[in-house]
């Protein structure tokens, strides 16, 4: 593992912190560094009887005694009894998507049932969250923030993950150049319509999105009826179900993957469009989420004209 922080800064900047504080009259018991990829925490437990407030006013002078270009206090740190002090690192490092996908923890996970590896936290270790449990996604930042590139990271892992059997993408792109390099994965991971050229299997242009969307509707009221008639509560219950041979094919039973839906640059959709693009949208994040549908919207600016009430309170999970 490449170190980026030598000892010499981690000793100095303590040494400065602690000096900084003292100037103020504020005596620190204590102070540890833990080295992160991109920012090092340091944690100091300040002597009985200091004020947090105190501490929390000198953000300033603390930035200034460190040549920081923005430090960040928690104070007090959640379920710890230390205040933390976050500072950039000099040489901040960059964390790649081979390590994090080759990484033991992402490899060995098992109980997610649709697992997605982020990046790395303050401590180095791989941050990995299911899509199954969040049920939905909101992307949001200005342009230029990484919002496509985290979605890239998201499909990314899913691709590492999943056989194209469990797993179906429907991807959306005004851009039309974002998610071109998922073309050749048609016969692999696309959803597409029966008799959609090969082209367009990345949406691009809004008619067909609104196509698309209300199809997929009708997919999530065809599994609810399936779900219905084998009296299960989830995609999971009943395709475990379908696997042991407990339910009838020649009754319209069949394994069911999971469809995750990603529309980047949501809001264009919505000016050109509105309500027709909202309402099944609206729909599937009400309700799909039990029959194995997963919707993730990027946007730049999550205002209410663009995601409105309705949806926001169903998409619980943000970027």
């Amino acid at each position: 593992e490449l170190k980026s922080v030598d000892a010499a800064e981690q000793q100095e900047n303590k040494e400065r912190i602690t000096q900084t504080l003292r100037n103020y009259g504020i005596t620190i018991k204590k102070i540890e560094a833990t080295v992160g990829p991109t920012i090092t925490l340091y944690e100091i437990v300040p002597k009985a009887g200091i004020k947090i407030a105190r501490i929390q006013g000198l953000e300033n002078d603390i930035m200034l005694s460190l040549a920081a270009i923005g430090i960040r206090i928690i104070a007090p740190m959640p379920g710890k009894g230390t205040i933390g002090i976050e500072v950039p690192n000099e040489k901040p490092q960059i964390v790649s998507m081979h390590s994090v996908i080759a990484s033991k923890r992402f490899q060995e996970e098992h109980k997610m049932k649709l697992p997605v590896a982020i990046g790395r936290t303050i401590t180095n270790e791989v941050f990995t969250f299911d899509l199954a449990k969040t049920p939905h996604l909101l992307v949001a930042g200005a342009t230029g923030q990484g919002k496509s590139v985290g979605l890239n990271a998201i499909l990314t892992s899913l691709l590492y993950k999943k056989h194209p059997a469990e797993l179906k993408f429907v991807l959306v792109d005004p851009k039309m150049v974002e998610f071109s390099i998922y073309k050749p994965l048609l016969k692999h991971y696309m959803a597409a319509m029966p008799d959609q050229d090969e082209d367009e299997i990345i949406i691009t242009d809004c008619q067909k999105v609104i196509n698309t969307l209300n199809s997929l509707v009708i997919e999530m009221e065809n599994r609810y009826q399936l779900l219905m008639t084998a009296k299960c509560r989830n995609l999971e219950d009943y395709n475990e179900k379908f696997v042991n041979r407990k339910l009838n094919p020649e009754r319209g039973h069949r394994y069911m993957p999971y469809i995750v839906i990603v529309i980047d640059e949501y809001g264009d959709f919505i000016m050109q469009a509105g309500k027709e693009v909202e309402r099944p949208i609206q729909r599937l994040t009400q309700k799909a989420r039990a029959v194995g549908m997963h919707m993730i919207l990027a946007t730049q600016r999550p205002d209410v004209k663009i995601v409105t009430g309705t949806i926001k309170v169903n998409i619980p999970t943000r970027i």
